[in-house]
This record gives C-alpha cells, structure tokens and sequence, in this order.
C-alpha cells in the first residue's frame, strides 16, 4: 500500500518558521512528482507548490515564493517544506500528494495519494 505521511505542523507565531516532512512508502519515490497543498480553515483547497523527480525544478504559489521551499531527499524518501516568516494566512492543514501521471502540476485532481495531513496554526 502506498502511504505518504505528514510531519511537523504545530502551533507557531507570526514571523516563526517550521519544517514539514512527508515520508512517502509503498511507492518508487524517486519516479513521483510530488506537492504540497493546504486547507485553510474557510476550507479553500490550494496548491503550495511542487517539486520534480530529482529536485531539478521547484514551483511555488505567488502567496508563498520567497518564504517557502521544497525539497526532497530520495534516499530517504521524504519531501520537505520549509515555511519561513510565517503569516497568519498561512493557518491551515498541510497535505502532501504524489503522482507519475504527469509532470510538474498544480492541479489536484492529477495527484494519486495524498497523505493525512498536519495542522499549521500561525498566531499573530
């Protein structure tokens, strides 16, 4: 079975940073465009950003370039997002996705498996 699990979330105050894990297993990783998404709390399901195979080529959302990256580590089969001066827009359930349908996407009805999610509580 492929299972992707979320890492990280907790409570945190604006200007904070944090650092997601999405441990992936049951899959071939290295082959899996992977992305992260989130679920504010009025329930919007957005794209954060994306990431290709080997990490050659990342994209972001405009409301987080500059403050968040990802990455991945294959040999540990885990993807990572590392949230810098968090905002309190920024609240909200982060979920991890994999797909080998396609290339790099925002779209999230192309992604396979989705992980569980782990809340992100930002406070001002």
């Amino acid at each position: 079975q492929v299972r992707l699990v979320e890492s990280g979330g907790g409570p945190v105050q604006a200007g904070d940073s944090l650092r997601l894990s999405c441990a992936a297993s049951g899959l071939s990783f290295s082959t899996y465009i992977m992305a992260w998404f989130r679920q504010t709390p009025e329930k919007a399901h957005t794209w954060v950003g994306s990431i290709t195979w080997s990490g050659q080529i990342t994209n972001v959302a405009n409301s987080v370039k500059g403050r968040f990256t990802i990455s991945r580590d294959n040999d540990k089969n885990t993807m990572y997002l590392q949230m810098n001066n968090l905002k309190a827009d920024d609240t909200a359930v982060y979920f991890c996705a994999a797909q080998n349908t396609g290339g790099l996407t925002s779209d999230e009805n192309q992604y396979q498996y989705w992980g569980q999610g782990t809340q992100v509580t930002v406070s001002s």
